[in-house]
């Protein structure tokens, strides 16, 4: 079955919940590398601005020397306005552009109009055409849309992390942080399977290690086989005597035939399982040899759960110790299992017939 696919968004940019000096400095800020300028003042902060919230001297001829800071005939200005609100109309936009007095229009060169606002079709044709009757060369207007577009660039993520905490940069980091501990694992994993048929499964914020303090649920397991694949590391969890047929089956899932023996597990291996095992075996290899199969679970533990591996061991045990996060109600350590049947069959639920005793069986689930 396909699974289905999800896409992580980023929500819209909450402009209009930035202090209205702030939405201005903001606006600034993302200007100052929108033209060479000599001057950007911050107008807008001294309360009298004119109509200007901040006010442009752009160079006109990048050649001639700018070690002076005070503007000349030749410099082009600009007006900036910054408006916070999420929504202006055709007619609200008319009026602050009347509010900047004649006087000031004249000596313009550019417009620049910045709001948290949508606008549409209407309100930028009467921007552009109040912008021509009144002879300014340029004319800018920037809504959401633009303003988030000027953001996302990633010279501009500073800004995105300084005014609203997000930062594209630092996520492709983590993601590269991830992606570079992932292949690590799988290396030092790779190393430690060269050495040893079983490993030691341990949650990493387990203190009771070795002792078991007479619980039967403790939180480090050995198991075999391990291997690498793309669903993580796969490794042997439960192997059972299994009665096949095309249309039914069964299998003494309550009995695991792989179990490890004390010597490889010395918390978990039985060394009392021979009657157990004995009167299972009987009844499996009493079944004709075509309907002979095991069902075997195979548990599977997420490359970025593991967290470091220890290819050296203890004086308990010298098996690869692989340390991983784990929930602390879990009583074992696999995020996900596959069930397979040898020789192959589906193991469809309604299929299951009563071939082994009771005592010898149970439901098939995700705990093995």
């Amino acid at each position: 079955m396909s699974k289905a696919g999800y896409t992580r968004t980023i929500n819209p940019l909450q402009f209009s919940a930035l202090e209205p000096k702030r939405f201005e400095d903001l606006v600034r800020q993302l200007l100052y590398d929108f033209r060479n300028w000599r001057q950007l003042e911050a107008t807008g902060r001294s309360g009298s601005d004119d109509g200007f919230d901040a006010r442009g001297w752009e160079v006109q001829f990048p050649n001639a020397a700018l070690e002076d800071e005070e503007e000349t005939e030749q410099d082009r200005i600009w007006l900036i306005q910054c408006k916070r609100e999420r929504q202006i109309g055709p007619a609200k936009l008319a009026k602050y552009l009347g509010e900047i007095p004649e006087e000031e229009r004249r000596h313009l060169h550019g417009v620049i109009f910045c709001a948290a606002a949508d606008f549409s079709k209407v309100c930028r044709d009467r921007f552009r055409s109040w912008c021509s009757e009144n002879g300014i060369s340029e004319c800018y207007l920037w809504g959401k849309a633009e303003l988030e577009d000027a953001l996302f660039q990633p010279k501009n993520d500073h800004l995105l992390f300084a005014y609203f905490g997000l930062s594209l940069q630092i996520r492709r980091r983590s993601d590269q942080a991830r992606l570079r501990a992932r292949t690590t694992i799988k290396r030092k994993l790779k190393r430690a399977f060269e050495k040893s048929f079983n490993v030691l499964i341990r949650a990493a914020d387990d203190t009771d290690y070795p002792y078991t303090m007479g619980k039967e649920e403790f939180r480090w397991w050995v198991f075999s086989e391990p291997r690498l694949t793309h669903r993580g590391l796969e490794l042997n969890w439960r192997r059972h005597y299994a009665f096949l047929e095309d249309d039914r089956w069964d299998c003494a899932n309550a009995v695991n035939i792989d179990r490890s023996s004390p010597i490889s597990d010395p918390w978990r291996g039985s060394h009392d399982r021979s009657q157990e095992l004995d009167a299972v075996s009987g009844i499996w290899g009493a079944l004709p040899d075509e309907r002979k199969g095991y069902v075997s679970v195979t548990g599977i533990i997420s490359f970025d759960d593991i967290l470091e591996v220890d290819e050296v061991g203890d004086d308990i045990t010298d098996l690869p110790h692989i340390f991983i996060r784990l929930d602390s109600n879990n009583v074992h350590p696999f995020t996900d299992c596959v069930v397979d049947a040898t020789p192959d069959n589906d193991l469809l639920p309604d299929a299951r017939c009563e071939y082994f005793p009771r005592q010898y069986t149970k439901p098939v689930t995700s705990d093995g």
